[in-house]
Formats: C-alpha cells, structure tokens, sequence
C-alpha cells in the first residue's frame, strides 16, 4: 500500500474545529424545527446535531436564517425533541474529492462506505459550481465506443455529450448504466446512485458493476430511507467529483441514477419552505435546479478533460411529457428511451430506437453512415407503422416496397440492437451494412 499524500493528510488536519456553537430549541412546526442562538453564525447548508432528551442525537440541515432564529430540517421525524434541547452548530461539511476516490463508495458528505479510509483531497469543491464560461468550453468531441452495437451507430455517443435516458421501473435502466460504466470509452466514471434501495446499493457495485467497473469508477450513494437533505446533496456531491476528474485532465463518464429522485428531494426541501407546487406537484424552482446541474456536464475548456453525461428519468405509466422528463429533453444532447413492451418480449437493452435521438448527428457520422443511420429508421418506422398488420396475417408482399424490406431484416435488426459490441465503432458498422444490404436484395424467385 502507498504511502499517503501529506497534502491530503494536512487537508484532514486543517478540517478539525476546536471550538463549537450551542442553540436551544423554541419550537417544532410541521417537521421544521425553530431553534435559537445560532443565527449570527449559522449559514445555509450547514450541519447540526439536536441533543434530544432521550434516543440518539437527530441530525439536521440549516434550511433558513432569520435575524434572531434558524430553521432545521431534521434528516428523520422529529420524534423526542423538546423545548430547550441542545442544538451543536457543526458547520457546513466541506467536500474535498480527489483522484485517489477512483475504485471507492462514498457518501455525499465524502464518507466512505465501504469500510477503508478515506483520504480527502487538497481542495475543497463548491457543490453549487458553476459551469465553465459558455465561450471558453471546446465543442463536442469524437465519438465514442460505447460497448453497444446500437449506441455505436444509431444513436452515437460523442465525448461531451449530454444525454436523457428515459425508463419505467424495471425495463432494464440501471443494467444499461452498469454496462455504459464497464464498457464506455472514459478515463474515469462517476455514478450517483440517488435515492437508490439500502440493498441495491451494494448490489450495484459488486454484482451490476463489479470488478471490472469499479477499477475507474466512483460512485457517489445516497439511499432511499436517508432525508431529502441527504439525496439531493448526493447529485450535486457526484458533479463535485466529476470536476475534479474533469479539471485534472480526465475525459469523465458521469452517470445519474436518477434525476426524478433528485427532483422529488428538492419537492419535498421546497414545500418544508413554503414554496407552492406548480408544475404537476413540483416546484417552479426544480426547472433551474435541474438545469443547473446539467450544464455543468459537457465540454470543459481547452485545458479541461471533459463530463460526458447520462441522466436517467423513471417516467411513471411511459408518460414522456411529466415535467422532469419534459425539462430534460429540452436542456440536452438527446434521450434514449427504454420501452417495456421491447423489455417483455425478451429484447435487452430495451431501447425504442424510433423514439430516441441523439443530437451529435449528423456531425458525429460520416455521409455513408448517416445514410445508413436514415435507412435503418426507415425501415424501423415502415415496420412499426403495419406491426399490427403483420401479426394479424394481413401483409402482402410486393404491396410496399420498403414494408417488403423491412419485414425481411427486421428480426435481424432487433437482434443487432441487442448486441454487445467488444470491438471498435467500425466493426459495428460493417456489421450492420450487411443487414442492410441483405434488406435491398430481393429474394429468389420462387
């Protein structure tokens, strides 16, 4: 084992405090409690452990300050808090990722979770940065190999990119942002697992992702039963490491398992506020929020690495138009959508080529592959649009040309979506050709 950086353990040294700030608790309201004595010192953001009376400490977020009172928002029911309990100001957590995180599970305060220490990094980051200047950031790069057949051709991937990924629960999501993690062209990957089940966290890592995937990759955890405090910290502490990576020249990888549960941390934040829903339930501030973050995904400058980034949505009933999923579309690089219906007949990655989109074309083709590309879609669109049709016993051949060719190689084509692609972009272009090429030649005469 390596011998530790002194610039990280100085980093651990300096992050001590040898003194703290006590409040008192004057009242409980609707889960927020109002406690006093702490709001000439006390900042949004920082942390605060309530000492109750009975039980464990409850700890807590600082939500507002007002000129003699503070707000908390405890990260569990306010069970066992009193008029009078101590409140210990314990300031906002700095978060200091660093390289050495790569291969490591940490929490969004940049606790490990995995049972080994940690080492913070010689900086501390801004959770809420900014994105690089808009005029100094590079234009989107190459394209990518993806490890997917069908997201090298059809739907490419560039370095830089931002794309959506649209899924209902249980249509194959997070195995398609495991293999993206084990597979993709990256220097690095960061994944934040966002509001994610207790058990499926280490599932994840050690079955989903495994060995293989966690060499290059850090994921950033906050699970289900933790405060909305908590999970909405994870996606921003996630983008946090993902600069880091950035800033130090590493092309980065950044997955978001899933922005909806980050858009429903920031709800329930925002009602504890007094903020009125708007947007079916959700906040008008969610629109910026989501935004925000994605923006600081993409192309760095010209001395950055750059975020390429894939925001997953869990869209309730395939509903497309909800407002998370509405705000996504408009604000990236494309979307892939996942299709159950696709999922159920045993087709995985269950992508609905037809209804997915990827903005880096026609500039991430050659002329001869965005030819291929467009001949593949009409073929898919021609074979869709008389599915039922088909099934029903009623196709013709020799009625429609292009339906003719179409139900030729489709079967081919739904087998080629399927297919993992070990080798280079090329390879999976050449074979696709060959589909289409058998789909324009006619058959034997009979």
């Amino acid at each position: 084992m390596s011998a530790p950086n002194p610039a990280h353990l100085k980093a651990q040294f300096q992050a001590l405090r040898l003194s703290r700030h006590v409040g008192r608790v004057m009242g409980v309201q609707g889960g927020v409690i109002r406690i006093q004595g702490l709001a000439n010192v006390a900042r949004i953001g920082d942390r605060l452990e309530l000492k109750r009376n009975t039980g464990s400490p409850l700890h807590g977020e600082v939500l507002q300050v007002d000129a003699d009172a503070i707000n908390m928002l405890p990260d569990a029911a306010p069970d066992g808090v009193a008029l009078g309990n101590r409140v210990i100001l314990q300031q906002m957590p700095e978060f200091a990722p660093s390289a050495s995180w790569i291969g490591r599970v940490v929490d969004p305060f940049g606790r490990p979770l995995d049972g080994r220490p940690l080492l913070r990094g010689e900086g501390k980051r801004d959770l809420m940065a900014s994105p690089p200047p808009a005029v100094e950031r590079k234009p989107l790069g190459a394209r990518m190999s993806t490890g997917m057949s069908v997201l090298n051709t059809v739907l490419p991937i560039v370095q830089g990119q931002r794309i959506g990924l649209f899924a209902g629960s249980g249509v194959g999501k997070s195995s398609l942002l495991a293999q993206l993690a084990k597979s993709m062209q990256a220097d690095a990957v960061v994944v934040a697992l966002i509001g994610e089940r207790g058990r499926e966290v280490n599932e994840f890592v050690e079955k989903t992702l495994g060995a293989e995937g966690m060499d290059r990759a850090v994921v950033i955890a906050a699970t289900s039963d933790q405060s909305a405090l908590v999970r909405r910290r994870c996606a921003w502490a996630a983008m946090s490491v993902a600069e880091t990576l950035r800033d130090e020249g590493m092309n980065v990888l950044f997955l978001a398992d899933s922005i909806t549960r980050f858009a429903e941390a920031h709800r329930e934040i925002s009602v504890s506020q007094g903020e009125a829903p708007a947007l079916r339930g959700y906040p008008p501030s969610v629109t910026p929020l989501i935004t925000g973050l994605c923006e600081r995904a993409g192309p760095g400058t010209h001395t950055q690495g750059d975020i390429t980034a894939v925001f997953s949505v869990l869209v309730a009933g395939s509903d497309m138009d909800e407002p998370v999923a509405d705000i996504l579309r408009g604000v990236l690089d494309g979307h892939i959508v996942l299709n159950r219906e696709i999922a159920e007949r045993g087709r995985y990655p269950a992508i609905d080529v037809s209804r997915s989109v990827s903005r880096s074309l026609p500039d991430a083709a050659t002329a001869e592959e965005n030819d291929a590309i467009h001949d593949v879609r009409r073929l898919i669109g021609a074979y869709e649009q008389s599915e039922v049709m088909i099934k029903a016993g009623l196709y013709a051949e020799g009625a429609d040309p292009v339906l003719d060719q179409a139900v030729r190689v489709f079967d081919e084509l739904d087998g080629f979506f399927a297919r993992p692609e070990p080798d280079t972009v090329q390879a999976s272009f050449d074979r696709l050709n060959l589909i289409l090429r058998r789909a324009h030649t006619p058959p034997p005469m009979r």
